[in-house]
């Protein structure tokens, strides 16, 4: 329990040294990308193998990742081939190498770390946004002022914080026309015009995650009364827990004002989370979850008027019946 911690931090410094240095490889290469689960496997097994024979947890080097790859490197050849000029230089050239001045030494890495970085790729990155001109430059202070973990972690954050801002961006709530899901024969304008008073139909596009939540209920109850609301969520990219709970007081919310809820487009990963929480068994039950929109559009003109004589009321003139 007492080496607990550190064996974390030393696994985690390994993977994110091994990690950038294989990116740093992808981004000096043109057709070569690297396999992260395979690399991170492999590296897992020699370090656990290494100390059974003395040795110290090894990791990917960046410095001598690019030195490889802008020497011409293209296979795991060249890997061995720079653990076998080590071990000649450990064990029979030590002496000549401890007269190498570190000054001449730190000249090569200075000059490798430049040929590492290019000019134009940061440009680019800058130009793409402001958040990600903050992450390059709060990532290289934190690697001057602390050490590269420490960076790392900055980065990741501030590039999280960042994600779940432009998720709450991307979700939205848009009330949408309900003639472009009817049959042709019902495209009547006075039949049209009533329905339109009754039965409004929403399409949430996005993700509904918990940076976009709060918003997402608001724009959904801050709609209209109504009669009907269709709730369609075909393009619903993924729901989270607080979604999933937002979504429930959204529709609980629309039920207090007497507005039914039916819902629409539910993909099969959208079930677990919903399905978990009970959102949609009461609708479920009820029968008001439906496959396709034309689906719910029947069920909502059926419940305005279950004989059929209030459309028909309808078609003879606008706002005769309610």
């Amino acid at each position: 329990p007492a080496l607990l911690p550190s064996a974390l931090a030393v696994a985690a410094l390994a993977a994110l040294e091994s990690l950038m240095s294989a990116t740093a490889a992808d981004a000096m290469s043109v057709s070569e990308r690297h396999d992260s689960d395979r690399e991170l496997f492999g590296q897992g097994l020699a370090n656990l193998a290494a100390p059974l024979f003395g040795g110290v947890a090894a990791t990917g080097a960046i410095a001598r990742t690019a030195v490889n790859v802008r020497s011409g490197a293209a296979s795991r050849l060249a890997s061995l081939v720079h653990a076998v000029v080590l071990a000649v230089i450990v064990f029979a050239a030590a002496p000549l190498v401890s007269g190498i001045p570190l000054a001449a030494l730190a000249g090569v890495l200075v000059a490798t770390a430049v040929r590492m970085v290019q000019v134009g790729s940061l440009r680019a990155l800058a130009r793409s946004g402001r958040g990600e001109a903050a992450v390059l430059v709060l990532t290289a202070a934190a690697t001057l002022a602390f050490d590269l973990v420490t960076a790392v972690v900055v980065g990741l954050l501030v590039s999280g914080a960042l994600a779940l801002a432009e998720v709450a961006r991307a979700a939205r709530v848009e009330q949408v026309p309900l003639h472009g899901e009817l049959p042709p024969a019902d495209h009547h304008d006075e039949e049209q015009a009533l329905l339109a008073e009754h039965i409004v139909a929403y399409r949430m596009d996005g993700p509904l995650l918990f940076a976009a939540a709060h918003r997402f209920l608001l724009e959904l109850t801050g709609a209209a009364r109504v009669r009907v609301a269709i709730l369609r969520m075909s393009r619903v990219s993924a729901i989270d827990a607080s979604g999933a709970v937002v979504l429930g007081d959204a529709i609980a919310e629309l039920e207090r004002r007497g507005t039914l809820v039916l819902v629409s487009g539910l993909r099969a990963e959208h079930h677990r989370p919903l399905d978990a929480l009970g959102v949609l068994d009461r609708l479920r039950a009820q029968g008001r979850v439906f496959d396709t929109t034309p689906e719910a559009i029947a069920c909502a003109r059926q419940h305005l008027d279950p004989d059929g004589t209030e459309l028909a009321a309808g078609a003879a003139g606008p706002g005769v019946a309610r």
